[in-house]
């Protein structure tokens, strides 16, 4: 049987205490503590890359799912979206001379969104894959991989993919866990898994929480953030260390749009070498998906 590939943590058991650690201290009932200085510099010659537009403006419409923290999510008043990308954001707004102003929005919707120009770009913890990236091009910042969510306690007893063999997972639609747990069915023969889809993840984390399903596939970061922070921790666990399939997210832009593509990408680029990329990673406890390259299309 093909089994799907599984990346381990570097350092799993003490990177998971570590991080847990690091979020415990940070998270509660308030909000985040301030970002990091903004710093990033104002760029005339990428500014002028940028659509004539957007440079009248001032604006970069971007859409995110905003029910996946610590990527992206709302803020305890619930009406500013808060997290990594949102503060990635903004520093590539400094260095564009522009406002990357983000909003809420389906992860199903986003990519449909960009190509069709009611959104500049979509900026949500969206894996670089080749059959998105016929439609999109990606701007790729991060990489992690896929790790299940279990009731705390785990009463289904999951541990791995397998084990999700005839028992009902919650997922968010359009999302590149759907296409993980099809590509687990063909190991569960007589017992296939119960796959319900959901607009965003907190309606799927609604039904693990309430017992209606066994599991929730989450990425790596959000999945971390969700079993250690203060709110949540008592309801939900990892049901293992493992990562499954570890790859590249991506910033979408449409594929007309090769001077914005170009911008964000150089304006990033920019970040990494000047520091700005790694304070906010590690502002956020992400710091173990940083990339070395800023690269475009390169999901496998």
């Amino acid at each position: 049987m093909n089994h799907p590939r599984i990346g381990r943590l570097r350092v799993a058991a003490s990177l998971l205490l570590a991080v847990a650690a690091l979020l415990l201290a940070a998270c509660g009932k308030t909000s985040p503590v301030p970002t990091p200085a903004q710093t990033a510099g104002f760029d005339q010659r990428l500014h002028n890359l940028l659509p004539a537009s957007v440079r009248s403006s001032g604006v970069l419409r971007v859409g995110t799912d905003a029910s996946y923290p610590p990527m992206s999510s709302f803020g305890p008043g619930g009406r500013t979206i808060i997290g990594m990308e949102p503060d990635l954001g903004v520093q590539i707004g400094h260095i564009l001379g522009v406002r990357l102003q983000f909003g809420n929005v389906d992860f199903a919707l986003l990519r449909q969104r960009v190509t069709s120009g009611q959104l500049d770009l979509a900026i949500s913890a969206m894996t670089d894959t080749p059959e998105r990236a016929k439609a999109a091009d990606f701007v790729n910042y991060f990489r992690t991989g896929t790790s299940i969510v279990v009731q705390r306690g785990n009463p289904a007893g999951v541990t791995e993919l397998n084990d999700l063999c005839g028992k009902v997972v919650a997922v968010e639609s359009g999302t590149t866990q759907v296409d993980l747990l099809a590509r687990t069915q063909a190991n569960c023969l007589n017992k296939p898994i119960i796959v319900k889809t959901y607009p965003n993840n907190s309606d799927a984390l609604l039904q693990l929480r309430t017992g209606q399903a066994a599991a929730v596939l989450n990425d790596f970061p959000p999945a971390v953030f969700l079993v250690n922070d203060v709110r949540t921790r008592s309801q939900y666990q990892l049901a293992s260390s493992l990562q499954y399939e570890p790859a590249l997210y991506g910033i979408a832009v449409a594929k007309n749009q090769h001077g914005l593509r170009d911008a964000v990408q150089a304006a990033l680029e920019q970040l990494l070498k000047n520091g700005e990329y790694s304070k906010i990673l590690a502002h956020w406890h992400v710091l173990d998906g940083a990339v070395e390259q800023i690269t475009i299309n390169s999901g496998r």
